[in-house]
């Protein structure tokens, strides 16, 4: 289970109620405010949907569906090293689920969970056509390929130290 709690700030909820004002009362609001609030926190929280939806007067239940169904909205937070595994067929043949279960050991965080100290987030994807390197990992856009569990530690000392 992730320990990450919500820890918003004033000048965000002053963004978000701007944002939620100048849709209000627009057909299909919805979209563009939960856009706006993934800007301004980096992922929509309960806290945030439930603000939501009492400012544009929908129930909650359809904030978190809409928030839900489309794969561009977050509810956990993203760290500042975003890593993504890749789990597609020819990654895991040949042991992306190893590089993962590395990561999620050496972080000590699960996939889809982000570190406390919000510096790394774990995510996996599936085919992200590097399948000549397979397994594939990336992180903050760069493509780590042909990995063993063991060049895990490694790669990840050059964020950590960042």
């Amino acid at each position: 289970m992730s320990q990450n709690l919500f820890e918003g700030t004033e000048g965000q909820m002053k963004d978000l109620l701007k944002s939620i004002n100048a849709h209000r009362g627009e057909a299909g609001a919805l979209m563009p405010v939960l856009h706006d609030a993934q800007t301004i926190y980096g992922y929509l929280p309960a806290e945030v949907q439930t603000v939501i939806a009492e400012e544009l007067n929908v129930p909650l239940a359809e904030v978190y569906g809409v928030a839900t169904f489309y794969s561009q909205f977050s509810l956990t937070p993203k760290g500042k090293h975003k890593i993504s595994v890749c789990l597609g067929t020819a990654c895991y043949v040949k042991g992306s689920d190893k590089i993962l279960q590395a990561i999620e050991k050496e972080l000590r965080i699960s996939c889809g969970e982000c570190t406390p100290d919000k510096k790394f987030s774990i995510e996996s994807c599936r085919c992200v056509g590097a399948c000549g390197l397979a397994p594939v990992m990336i992180i903050d856009g760069e493509v780590y390929g042909k990995l063993k569990p063991d060049d895990v530690a490694g790669i990840l000392d050059k964020y950590i130290k960042d």
